[in-house]
């Protein structure tokens, strides 16, 4: 068997700008297909740089070796080392995922050594902009609706120099939330790389004070040095660092978690570079003894990419990322995906269990490379 075909399906908005999510649909000369997805945003970039620099090293190859097929492009576009790379190569790696599923007739969680099951969300909240009553009032609301036992909120800005969204809403924030969702809620925070060691602990302890037990990119991604530090200084408290939703280059993920420099790892499968590379990561985390919460912020297929993996490694953590917010994808996925209970369940169809709405299909934007024709 070798793959035959690679088809791109990106859609395009009313307003004729780029929509964040583009499809890949692998195709193989035995007429077996499976179907993935890119990393959203920009994802017509991404789509680029797969027909370019993804697919005519795949055209011809064995869909079944994922983690050699993977190895070999990463090698092969040296010169274009990580982020859109990896965007792109996440479409392979999940079509084919996908495809060998279905042809052993289970899920990818079966395949990968899992199972279909129910997991817990917590509630991601994707908000700055509510006042901390607002944010208290509608993840109050939520808990009651869909059961959820967890949330997560936002805190500082995002990559924010100190400079919270304004001034004083973290310390506001913290509290009124907490009282609202009561104390046995688990209560998480995402500063998305805010602040410097010294404010990033102040704030730390602050969470400490209010049971808040996840902490996540206290410090800018890239300053190891600096995250380290904050981990350490709350070492005593119960609060957990987390960290490396950016992060796709396998050797940077060694170093973090051989430096210690989070309690809980995050990463993006669609970011990283597929299922292949993220399980990689899990295990070097599992050596290691940390938890993984990959980052799953929105309701495209990465949602669905989690919950495969989360049934299958052993240090996974009690909940996983869904977002709380209105969303571009909710017409996009058949079935949708939807807590109830406080729980969702992760599909025992073959593969990963979702399709594509058909009318999403037929108003993007398709592109194709085949054996037949030169690569574009």
């Amino acid at each position: 068997m070798e793959i035959q075909q690679l088809e791109t399906f990106t859609k395009k908005d009313v307003r004729g700008k780029p929509a964040p999510v583009s499809f890949v649909r692998v195709r193989t000369d035995t007429d077996e297909e499976g179907l993935g997805q890119m990393s959203p945003y920009n994802a017509d970039i991404s789509a680029k740089v797969f027909h370019r620099q993804v697919a005519p090293h795949a055209l011809g190859a064995d869909p079944m070796d994922i983690d050699g097929l993977v190895d070999e492009i990463v090698d092969a576009e040296y010169k274009f080392p990580w982020s859109y790379l990896n965007r792109a190569l996440t479409g392979l790696d999940t079509a084919l995922w996908d495809l060998k599923a279905k042809q052993e007739g289970v899920s990818v969680a079966e395949l990968i050594g899992g199972k279909p099951t129910t997991l817990k969300p917590y509630g991601s909240s994707m908000s700055r902009e509510n006042t901390p009553e607002a944010e208290a009032e509608r993840l109050a609301r939520l808990k009651e609706e869909r059961g959820f036992e967890a949330f997560k909120i936002r805190v500082g800005s995002t990559m924010g120099d100190n400079e919270d969204a304004w001034e004083g809403r973290t310390e506001n924030l913290i509290p009124t939330v907490r009282e609202a969702v009561s104390d046995e809620t688990q209560l998480f925070v995402d500063a998305n790389g805010c602040y410097t060691p010294e404010k990033a602990i102040e704030v730390g302890e602050l969470l400490d004070a209010h049971d808040v037990v996840h902490y996540e990119e206290p410090c800018p991604f890239p300053k190891l040095e600096w995250t380290t530090e904050v981990r350490e200084a709350l070492n005593d408290t119960d609060v957990q660092v987390a960290g490396g939703e950016q992060d796709n280059d396998l050797t940077q993920w060694q170093r973090m978690i051989n430096m210690h420099a989070v309690d809980i790892v995050q990463p993006d499968i669609c970011y990283v570079g597929g299922l292949a590379r993220a399980m990689r990561v899990a295990d070097m985390a599992e050596d290691a003894g940390l938890l993984v919460i990959p980052h799953s912020a929105n309701h495209s297929l990465v949602t669905v990419f989690t919950m495969h993996m989360l049934t299958a490694i052993d240090n996974a953590g009690p909940y996983f990322e869904f977002s709380v917010e209105d969303h571009w994808a909710e017409e996009m996925l058949e079935p949708a995906l939807t807590v109830e209970d406080g729980e969702i369940e992760v599909p025992d169809r073959p593969g990963w269990g979702f399709e594509i709405n058909p009318e999403w299909l037929a108003t993007s934007t398709y592109e194709a490379n085949s054996r037949e024709a030169p690569a574009m």
